[in-house]
């Protein structure tokens, strides 16, 4: 009987093992050169391999809901890997008309009503937690830690805490010296291996906090998220005070996808700005009718809005003559349209009593007779408060509107952008969402959704350096349109800068200025400066206002992150040029390989001037003929550019 007994407890002891034991499972990318190694063992671990590197091991998914933890001893129910490959059309393409879908699909059902969803592409990885549990769920944290190999730079942006407008330049740090009491990063983070480097984001975030990192001094990230806020205090500014946060992140449906987290990973600085990973994990779109959508240009009234000159012969302001102004050069020039910032309205909480002054219902008609289409600003709470707001705008005609200052990205923050989204879509508002978080997949749901700031950007004056701006096409814009608001006619060097509204320059060369036009990508790109100052600068005016803003092919031809970027795009045959750099003066060579064989393109060329190094004025407008089979010469002052249009020879 000892014996019997004996022998039924090792045979318990080894069924308990055996339920516990290490699980590994593997897949690869199509290409094979990127795999990822799951091991089910405490925890849901992963590690990334990518060209015969490790570049991530023993990272960790998982998430902590009140009455359990997902992914603590998992147990697999279900694996299943296939290869998916189409081909997708974006609607409003900002990088290229067609992108190639194509990826092998692991999918990891356990037990206990959740499953693992990751996607290997070619080109990086992607992952995201499901659930299937009945009614509604808390989640308290997530569990996810990214655990680099090898220490590495880090480039970040660090806000001070959660409320944040995401305009915050960027910093780098290594990764085994971020501490936990260090500032944490919203995203997106660069991840600046030796051989390496990965573009860390998230995608498809539908009524769910955004993700924040915090270093763990060991070369690991982990996952900190804003608590939903529960009350509020009045606002006193643009903000509204979170007074009382609940104990949980969200508080949503079990059954559900949650967002992706994804890593570009690339062996080539350029490929980061040719990222179309949010065209590859975006949701289908669902606004049926998307013919009234219309991404374009438009002028801009905040930072240059007193026009001055021989052809202004009334009182410049908030008032109709001014926008009329405005008007008629958006309608000389081809602009799509114009948008009224701060003081259309008498009371910024109360959007449904025009300034007198504007004469807002006239400059409508006005404005439409010109073929031009009005955007008015509104802060989020005027929103908020008034949600037949859209329902009004539909009726005096207005097109468009800026929401700002929202400046968080908590639970009850991101379903006001879907809220947004889907109301102003029913009456046919378009939105350009200002003091925003980056994009995460809005903007394929609603394409009414043009852009989004989330960006030190021109408004920033002396501090919207080429220093920090060269990073954003490695960056922020690599994620999804970015408003800028591009344009500056007025240039200085970063150390002469002066000025301000109602003169607001640019920083960098006059050339940087206007190649960041071309090489920024917005559905909605703004003109910041006034028209009487394009007017005075005819040449650089007539190529701003030629730049699509959607594009059929991107190719970049030189980069270096942080450093430079020299990038070809085109639209129809045309081709357009852009460069940019930081403090540091270039000459390299391209090859034009890019452009179509046996044809000869005309090209119209802006470079810096001899002098651009102290004075950013300085530019040169030439004009010459290339080939394919040819190399272009680019010179780039200290904090300049190059930019140009190749059209075929007639």
């Amino acid at each position: 009987m000892k014996t019997a007994r004996f022998i039924a407890l090792i045979m318990v002891a080894v069924a308990s093992i055996t339920g516990y034991a290490q699980k590994k499972v593997t897949a690869q990318s199509p290409d094979g050169q990127t795999c990822v190694n799951v091991t089910l063992s405490d925890h849901i671990y992963y590690d990334v391999e990518s060209h015969n590197e490790t570049l991530l091991e023993k990272s960790v998914i998982g998430m902590q809901l009140r009455d359990r933890t997902l992914g603590a001893k998992p147990i697999l129910k279900k694996k299943t890997v296939r290869t998916v490959r189409e081909t997708l059309t974006p609607l409003f393409p900002l990088k290229y008309s067609q992108v190639d879908n194509h990826y092998t699909l692991l999918t990891l059902e356990m037990k206990g009503g959740y499953a693992v969803d990751f996607r290997l592409y070619n080109d990086g990885i992607a992952f995201r937690m499901r659930t299937s549990l009945p009614g509604e769920i808390d989640v308290m944290q997530e569990n996810t830690v990214f655990r680099l190999a090898d220490t590495c730079d880090l480039v970040l942006q660090q806000p001070d805490d959660f409320k944040t407008n995401c305009e915050e330049s960027y910093s780098m740090v290594r990764s085994d010296e971020w501490k936990k009491d260090d500032r944490m990063t919203e995203l997106p983070v660069l991840i600046m291996g030796k051989n390496q480097k990965i573009l860390l984001s998230e995608f498809d975030l539908v009524s769910y906090p955004g993700l924040f990192l915090k270093g763990n001094a060991d070369n690991s990230l982990s996952a900190i998220q804003p608590k939903t806020p529960v009350e509020y205090k009045d606002p006193t500014d643009f903000s509204k005070g979170v007074l009382r946060e609940a104990d949980y992140i969200a508080r949503t449906e079990g059954t559900r996808t949650f967002p992706w987290r994804y890593m570009l990973i690339t062996q080539e600085d350029g490929r980061l700005a040719e990222n179309t990973m949010s065209v590859r994990l975006a949701q289908n779109c669902q606004i049926k009718d998307t013919s009234w959508i219309r991404p374009g240009q438009t002028c801009w009234d905040w930072l240059n809005g007193t026009p001055y000159g021989a052809d202004v012969n009334f009182k410049g302001g908030i008032n109709f003559d001014t926008y009329k102004y405005f008007v008629d050069f958006a309608s000389r020039n081809g602009i799509s349209y114009i948008i009224i910032d701060d003081g259309w309205a008498l009371d910024n909480k109360d959007p449904f009593h025009p300034n007198p002054e504007v004469c807002l219902t006239e400059l409508i008609r006005y404005a439409k007779s010109k073929s031009v289409g009005i955007f008015l600003w509104l802060p989020w709470f005027a929103v908020e408060h008034h949600q037949d707001v859209f329902e009004k705008f539909e009726q005096w005609g207005v097109v468009g509107t800026k929401i700002d200052f929202m400046d968080r990205q908590d639970q009850w923050m991101v379903d006001f952008y879907d809220r947004v989204a889907k109301d102003a879509a029913r009456h046919h508002i378009m939105v350009d969402f200002h003091g925003a978080f980056h994009p995460s997949g809005l903007e394929y749901r609603y394409p009414n959704v043009l852009t989004f700031e989330g960006v030190r950007g021109m408004e920033y004056n002396g501090d919207c350096t080429p220093a920090n701006s060269v990073w954003l096409p490695f960056l922020r814009n690599a994620v999804g349109p970015m408003d800028y608001t591009p344009g500056a006619m007025l240039c200085y060097q970063p150390e002469d800068f002066h000025g301000g509204r109602p003169i607001t320059p640019g920083v960098g060369t006059k050339v940087f200025n206007m190649a960041v036009f071309v090489l920024f990508e917005s559905n909605l790109q703004m003109l910041m400066d006034n028209p009487c100052r394009y007017d005075r600068w005819p040449d650089c005016r007539d190529f701003l206002t030629s730049v699509p803003v959607n594009w059929d092919e991107t190719r970049v031809l030189a980069a270096e992150a942080g450093q430079y970027i020299v990038i070809a795009k085109r639209k129809g045959q045309q081709w357009f040029l852009a460069g940019i750099t930081n403090e540091k003066q270039r000459e390299m060579e391209v090859t034009l390989s890019f452009l179509p064989e046996g044809k000869t393109m005309q090209m119209t060329s802006f470079v810096d001037g001899v002098n651009a190094n102290r004075m950013a004025m300085d530019y040169r407008k030439t004009q010459n003929t290339v080939t394919a089979d040819g190399t272009l010469h680019i010179s780039m002052a200290r904090n300049g550019g190059f930019a140009a249009v190749l059209s075929p020879q007639q």
